[in-house]
Formats: C-alpha cells, sequence, structure tokens
C-alpha cells in the first residue's frame, strides 16, 4: 500500500497544453445504433420476402406490424452477441416504450395535419370567423358564413361549466383529504365510478331532471350542465391524487406555527399543490370541451348566431364538426374541418393559459412580481431614509485647547 502511495505521489503531473480527454457519458453508443440500423434492414428484407416470395399477404398494416416483430427479435439477437441477458431485455423493453412513444407522436402529428389540410381552405376566409350559417346554403362558396355561433357556444358553455366544477370540485377533493372517514370513501368510489360515465348518460340526466321536470328549455346553460356532470369526477379525482402527494411535513410544520386546518390548506396545501390543480382542471376542460351528444340533447341545434345561453337553442364547436363533416358537399366539409382546428387551437389556447395560471412552484414569483417587490423595497429605503434623524454636527474646537 505504501508503494502505491509513494509512486501515485510521485507521478509526473499533466502537463498544461495537452488536451484534456472528456469521458462519453452518453447513454447512445455506436454499437447501439448499428445493432437497430441492421435489425431495421433485417426485418424490412425478411419481411418483404414473406409478403412477395413466400406467401400472397398484401397489408400494409400487417406488412408493418410483421415487420416490427422482426425487428424487436433481430435486435434481441444482435444484443445478446455482446451484453447479458438482463442487459437484452432491458434494451428490447427500451425499444418497445420508446417505439410507442413516436408511434403516439406521429398519429398526433397526424391528425393535426390532416385537420389543417382539409380546413384551410375555410380558414383562409375572414368570414369563417365573423358570420353563422343562417343565411348560408350548403352549395354557397366559402366566402360566405362561418361558425361565429359555434364559437361563441362553445366559449359559454366551458365557461359555465369550469364557474360550477372548479370551485366544487376543489373543495370536494379538499374534503376527501382533510375530512376522512367512511362518508369520504363512500365519495371517492362514487367519483371513481363517474369517472367513466357515458357522455350520453350525463347528457339524458340533464334532459330527463333539468328539462322535462323542472321545465327549463334546451339552452346553452343545460348544455353547460351536461358537461359539469362529466367534468366534475375527472377534476376531483385528479386534484385528489394531486392533494394527496403534498408532503405531511408542510402539514406539520403548518399545525406548529399555530395555524388551524383550513388556514393550513389555503396558504400551505393549495398553493404548493397548484400546478397539479391546473393539470387536473384542464384534465377535465379537456373531457367537457369536445363533447357532441350532451350538447345536441340538451341544447338542440341552430345554424344562427344566439349569445344569450339562458334561452332558445346553441352549437358547439364539436356539434358543428360532427354535422358539418357528415354532408356530401365539399365546402361543408371544408367548414367543418376548419371548426376542428378552432376546436384543436382553443383546447391550446387554455392548455397555455392554465400552464402560465398555475405554472411556476410554490413561492415562485413571476419576472413581474420580482420587479415589483424590488421597486417596494426601493421606496421602503427611501422612506426610512426620510425618517432617520440628521446626523449631528461635529462640535467647534474650544479656544483653550489651542
Amino acid at each position: 500500500m505504501s508503494d502505491l502511495l509513494t509512486k501515485e505521489r510521485t507521478a509526473p503531473a499533466a502537463r498544461p497544453d495537452e488536451p484534456e480527454i472528456r469521458r462519453n457519458t452518453s447513454g447512445v453508443h455506436l454499437i447501439d445504433l448499428l445493432a437497430l440500423g441492421g435489425a431495421l434492414a433485417g426485418a424490412v428484407a425478411l419481411t418483404a420476402l414473406l409478403f412477395f416470395w413466400v406467401a400472397p399477404f398484401n397489408s400494409l398494416l400487417g406488412f408493418v406490424v410483421v415487420a416490427y416483430v422482426c425487428f424487436l427479435g433481430l435486435y434481441a439477437v444482435l444484443v445478446s452477441f455482446d451484453q447479458n441477458a438482463a442487459a437484452v431485455r432491458d434494451r428490447v423493453a427500451a425499444v418497445v416504450w420508446q417505439s410507442l412513444a413516436m408511434l403516439l407522436l406521429v398519429a398526433l402529428v397526424f391528425v393535426v395535419f390532416y385537420t389543417l389540410w382539409r380546413g384551410h381552405r375555410a380558414l383562409v376566409h375572414l368570414n369563417f370567423f365573423t358570420q353563422d350559417l343562417s343565411e348560408t346554403g350548403p352549395l354557397q362558396p366559402l366566402t360566405q358564413g362561418g361558425v361565429l355561433h359555434a364559437i361563441v357556444g362553445t366559449l359559454e358553455h366551458i365557461t359555465i361549466a369550469l364557474a360550477i366544477t372548479v370551485p366544487l370540485g376543489l373543495s370536494c377533493a379538499v374534503f376527501l383529504n382533510e375530512v376522512p372517514g367512511g362518508y369520504a370513501r363512500f365519495v371517492r368510489t362514487i367519483v371513481e365510478a363517474m369517472t367513466a360515465l357515458p357522455s350520453i348518460v350525463a347528457g339524458l340526466f340533464i334532459y330527463a331532471t333539468v328539462i322535462l321536470i323542472i321545465g327549463l328549455e334546451k339552452s346553452g346553460f343545460a348544455a353547460a350542465l351536461a358537461l359539469s356532470v362529466m367534468m366534475l369526477p375527472i377534476i376531483i379525482r385528479a386534484a385528489d391524487v394531486v392533494i394527496r402527494l403534498v408532503p405531511s411535513s408542510l402539514r406539520e410544520a403548518s399545525y406548529a406555527l399555530g395555524a388551524g386546518q383550513w388556514r393550513t390548506v389555503w396558504t400551505v396545501v393549495l398553493p404548493t399543490a397548484r400546478s397539479g390543480l391546473t393539470t387536473a382542471v384542464i384534465l377535465g376542460t379537456a373531457r367537457g370541451i369536445g363533447e357532441t351528444s350532451p350538447v345536441l340533447l340538451t341544447a338542440g341545434f341552430t345554424a344562427s348566431l344566439n349569445t344569450n345561453p339562458l334561452k332558445d337553442a346553441q352549437i358547439s364547436l364539436p356539434l358543428a364538426t360532427f354535422s358539418l363533416v357528415g354532408s356530401p358537399q365539399p365546402n361543408l366539409i371544408a367548414r367543418g374541418f376548419g371548426s376542428a382546428a378552432l376546436l384543436m387551437a382553443l383546447v391550446l389556447f387554455l392548455f397555455l393559459l392554465a400552464r402560465a395560471i398555475g405554472g411556476r412552484g410554490p413561492g415562485e414569483l413571476s419576472r413581474g412580481q420580482q420587479h415589483r417587490r424590488v421597486l417596494a423595497s426601493h421606496r421602503d429605503v427611501v422612506r426610512m431614509s426620510a425618517r432617520r434623524p440628521p446626523a449631528p454636527a461635529p462640535a467647534a474646537p474650544d479656544p483653550a485647547d489651542s
């Protein structure tokens, strides 16, 4: 041991002019890329041989599925040449999950671009956003008519539904976590069961109770109630899970400082879970904003603009998309895909708005808040400086001392 320490101490130091040798810490290596490329090429070749020479198969989907299975098998064989069994299982599992993620991304991109491509002929006209279809026939050009009535209906429906579901959903989630017991477990079970509630059942419930029994006419408000029935369990369930993740040490620290239970919930639990609660609201909004059957049952159908959600029929963007895309006329189909594109843009806007509201962590300030804090501190310094007593003047020298 002493010899090793002596050699280490007497070893010559690296020359300063020599370049530093950096280690590669990346998880992707050349041998991995070669294994992926070889497995992919072999899978395509084997599948082509099977489809074009051995068996009379001609399905494109079948070709892709068989090629993917062959790719996984060949990749496992190539990796096994250099790695043990545990590493082979790990690499194959990683490839499967990454390929599934890529498949979902490709499907999402395809849906978005296909919708924009089919609806771009209607989206380029300004009247598509400023007019309704009350005076537009199925054979009239795209320079006439629009979906303003559907835009207004969707915004009013989702606004009313959020005004109902957000306070109720968050309050119920707080109750389930802060007041445990048999009743809370019963409510949680009901909420979990309602998350799988079919949309048509929610529409029939509001139609039977609010319209037939109470006597309210078909309107945007009834449609908002139907959407609220669907959104409420989603928001409660997601918010319940998020609030459970708040560390108990934060609650205990608040109690130790003398705060009560509901003061702790308001000032500690909810600010800590703000980002997760925002995600819960987004999930509920995404569930309700794209529904068609509840709106059709409770709000009816109209081709004219109606800005009053308490009276007469209204229509939403999903319902307009459903009715227009099913038409045999190309112009109406273009308007339908344009409505779908507007619906996607609306969901994206609501998502960005929610992230801007709840995206910061607890205690984190925005740039504007930081700037206001700095200005307030500067004003405090000026105010305290003005209240400071003046320094005493130096005493005059005594002539006797001189």
